[in-house]
């Protein structure tokens, strides 16, 4: 069903804040005169349609409209590239930017996997805007987080509302968009998805574990714990949810391996490889595709 046009939708760049995210860290500098010429300072989209799917006999509006400036300026310092990984990560970020011809990037992964914070390291580097889907979702039903929004209106309420943010983010460009861990489930989500280049952060389950643990788990409306050890049932879990999606994330363009990023740099613990490492090795891989 054709969505009913109501009102002018703007849709920016929109960032966490950093009590509910990490940020990169302070090797991730960024030159101001390198990104003065491409950095997108507010994105300006010309739609004129809000999105109302029907949710079984409820309607839900999904209204998005933010004018945050570009997400990743607002976390990552201007400075200069001290580090030989900031170099590789910034002629990469050029070498890659002509092939991607604008092209999306949608960052697919298990929950924890750092896909925000590769996100916004990858959005600085190529000039490109930052979301996060789940946080435009969040918005769309009044600021409502995540896992309320689970208690309040089921999965089936999030899931629907998050299929209609990534049809809506797919008629965009230049954007790299980090999406919820479930978002995988659903057919149609890659059909939005594929319009891009799509990439799966893969994440040993029990260093997911470990960093969820650490974090906690309130925000995280799928981990449901039971009495008992708190690391031991966030793995079992995690093991359930990745039985369930673990051929989904197969549909991704490209895959990025932190098991394989920590073997290459003689790493024993995925835990030592830095967001800029990956977001280089995310470069790589894409480039590799798009060779193809």
């Amino acid at each position: 069903m054709e969505a009913k046009v109501l009102q002018s939708l703007h849709l920016t760049t929109w960032v966490a804040s950093d009590s509910t995210f990490s940020t990169p860290s302070n090797s991730m500098r960024l030159c101001t005169q390198f990104e003065k010429k491409r950095r997108v300072n507010v994105l300006k989209c010309n739609l004129v349609q809000t999105i109302k799917p029907m949710l079984g006999d409820r309607a839900a509006g999904l209204k998005v409209s933010c004018t945050s400036q570009n997400s990743p300026a607002s976390i990552l310092e201007s400075g200069t590239f001290t580090t030989e990984e900031d170099l590789v990560l910034k002629k990469k970020s050029e070498e890659i930017e002509l092939c991607l011809s604008g092209r999306c990037i949608y960052l697919v992964g298990m929950m924890g996997s750092g896909k925000t914070t590769i996100g916004q390291i990858l959005s600085e580097v190529l000039g490109y805007s930052f979301f996060d889907s789940d946080k435009l979702i969040e918005q769309s039903v009044g600021g409502t987080a995540v896992a309320d929004i689970f208690k309040l209106h089921g999965e089936a309420f999030f899931r629907n509302n998050e299929t209609e943010v990534l049809h809506k983010l797919s008629q965009m460009r230049r954007l790299v968009i980090s999406t919820g861990g479930g978002a995988v489930i659903r057919p149609i989500n890659w059909k939005y998805m594929h319009k891009g280049i799509s990439v799966f952060i893969d994440v040993p389950l029990d260093a997911l574990a470990q960093r969820i643990t650490a974090i906690g788990t309130a925000s995280r409306p799928l981990l449901h714990h039971e009495s008992g050890d708190a690391y031991t049932q966030t793995l079992k879990r995690l093991s359930k949810l990745w039985e369930e999606r673990s051929e989904a994330y197969t549909n991704a363009h490209v895959r990025v391996s932190l098991e394989r990023i920590a073997a290459k740099l003689g790493h024993e613990d995925v835990c030592c490889v830095s967001p800029t490492q990956i977001a280089i090795e995310a470069l790589i891989q894409i480039e590799d595709y798009l060779k193809k």
